[in-house]
């Protein structure tokens, strides 16, 4: 396996289980040193244990300006720097537009939307040290097109391709990278069809988050250093139908 990320050094959100953890172990099977973000301790501990002395967790609630403080100053003293970003914490619900409640709402957007704009803030000056580095802010398919019961989700996950695109931009002179990856159905916990055989994608099933975490990879390595600003839609082919 090349070691794409030797040297390198990355925060990923929500990386304790499911699709987080994946991106953990692909990226730490590369070479890179790792920080996991996550508010479930014993389960990012197990994974950091492990994974060994190249990766290591911290408590990170997302919504909060000190914990991502922290998260990356134990990059920095722990490892040396920080190159890479990886927002991929999020929550999931489904409800009616007409049951949702303003609280409702600003639960997930807390999570969603504020969180990756807090992290892009906290980690531009550790990244403008080490001259660059790139940022990947996992969206969802939700974030293209409408799904019912999906109004305060997709909502943020519309905002995030906004935010990628922004910050994408205002960046760029200091050479970090932003995109938006936006995966179709992945078999986790998280999805709402675990387990079915009837997910309509173009491919007629589910992505292992393997899948979904190598595109995750590829758009924070340099190969895909002049990727900046776009999304990567992995969906399996379902917005073909």
């Amino acid at each position: 396996m090349p070691n794409r990320f030797e040297a390198k050094v990355a925060i990923v959100t929500g990386g304790a289980r499911g699709q987080g953890e994946q991106i953990v172990r692909t990226l730490a099977r590369e070479g890179c040193s790792v920080v996991i973000g996550d508010v479930l301790d014993d389960q990012g501990k197990a994974v950091a244990d492990d994974l060994g002395a190249s990766v290591v967790y911290t408590r990170l609630d997302v919504t909060d300006p000190t914990d991502w403080a922290q998260a990356v100053a134990v990059a920095t003293s722990t490892f040396g720097g920080l190159d890479v970003l990886v927002n991929n914490a999020a929550i999931y619900r489904r409800q009616l537009l007409e049951d949702e409640t303003v609280a409702d709402l600003d639960k997930i957007l807390a999570v969603n939307l504020h969180g990756p704009f807090l992290g892009i803030q906290a980690v531009i000056p550790a990244m403008r040290a080490r001259c660059g580095g790139a940022i990947v802010n996992v969206s969802s398919l939700a974030g293209t097109t409408s799904y019912p019961a999906h109004g305060s989700y997709s909502m943020s996950k519309w905002a995030l391709r906004g935010l990628t695109r922004t910050a994408a931009i205002e960046l760029a002179p200091s050479n970090i990278r932003v995109n938006a990856v936006l995966p179709g159905n992945i078999r986790t916990d998280m999805s709402p069809t675990t387990g079915s055989a009837d997910t309509p994608t173009g491919l007629k099933r589910q992505a292992d988050p393997q899948e979904t975490a190598n595109t995750v990879v590829f758009l924070a390595s340099d190969d895909a250093s002049f990727v900046n600003g776009t999304d990567v839609i992995a969906d399996g082919g379902s917005l073909l139908g």
